[in-house]
């Protein structure tokens, strides 16, 4: 109960002043970069949107698992960036601003994406359709926890720079702090179902953050993107927004399935996990080594 209480309520409060700090060590030119040269972003959603997705398709009938564990990944894969991407991108000095536009545009996309990847997936595992739309308000609360603070923070620094800059590195490290208090209270809640289904959902969650990291950066790389776009791309595209797809699958106005929701709970820790290891090896590496 403890830990549920810890998801529900203590996360977006946490995530909320996460996203105010990023939004300190953002500047307006920073968004108008991306607007003006929208190739990483239009990659990055190419990623997200078409070639992950079916990477996911082709990973499960490989797999031939269970239609629930192939319906949540699928879904798990069309679903928009989760609220700690931009941070992961902050801790590895990626392209913040790209992170965050990335972001909003796939929670816009969402509401399209996932009902359509619903059926779909339905239809392909199931034999089935299964008609579903998603409720706007899931999609506004994404934008009340991850973009209005963001906004907060830009504007704050363009009030007070000189007070911006002397709290950039305090807040990177409050930040970090989270990060490991996010993993810690996730893997506490989902331990008996870790426990239960890591043998096949777990181990096919950990395949596809895998395949998405490494997918995501250097697709955009051989396509002439930056490092730091990439890696922004990367981690923007591997944290999956699950607590949504898990809404879905258990909402009785849904999909109504439990079974469904399991891949996403693993993978909502897994993801954090893989996307840690690869700022840490980030972190380790030298500027010249980044370029």
């Amino acid at each position: 109960m403890q830990a549920a209480w810890s998801l529900s309520i203590g996360l977006p409060v946490a995530l909320v002043i996460i996203m105010l700090g990023l939004g300190l060590s953002l500047k307006a030119d920073d968004f108008r970069n991306v607007i003006a040269r929208p190739m990483p972003l239009i990659i990055g959603l190419l990623c997200h949107s078409v070639v992950l997705p079916l990477l996911c398709v082709i990973l499960m009938l490989a797999l031939g698992l269970p239609p629930a564990i192939s319906v949540g990944m699928v879904l798990l894969s069309v679903s928009p960036a989760g609220t700690t991407a931009a941070l992961f991108t902050h801790l590895a000095r990626g392209d913040v601003a790209l992170s965050i536009v990335m972001a909003a545009v796939t929670s816009l996309l969402s509401v399209i994406v996932l009902p359509l990847a619903s059926n779909l997936s339905f239809l392909l595992f199931y034999g089935q359709a299964e008609a579903i739309s998603l409720d706007m308000t899931q999609v506004a609360q994404f934008f009340a926890i991850a973009t209005v603070p963001a906004l907060v923070g830009m504007w704050i620094r363009s009030r007070h720079p000189s007070l911006s800059d002397r709290l950039e590195r305090p807040v990177k490290l409050l930040a970090t702090v989270f990060l490991a208090a996010i993993v810690v209270v996730a893997l506490a809640s989902n331990w008996r179902l870790a426990l239960q289904w890591g043998p096949s959902a777990g181990l096919v969650a950990l395949m596809f953050s895998i395949l998405t990291l490494a997918t995501a950066y250097y697709l955009p790389r051989l396509a002439g993107i930056q490092h730091r776009q990439a890696v922004s791309l990367a981690l923007t595209i591997t944290i999956h927004n699950a607590a949504l797809v898990i809404t879905m699958a258990m909402s009785e106005f849904m999909l109504n399935n439990h079974d469904i929701a399991i891949p996403p709970a693993l993978y909502g820790v897994i993801g954090y996990v893989t996307s840690a290891v690869f700022v840490a090896i980030l972190s380790s590496r030298k500027p010249a080594q980044q370029i």
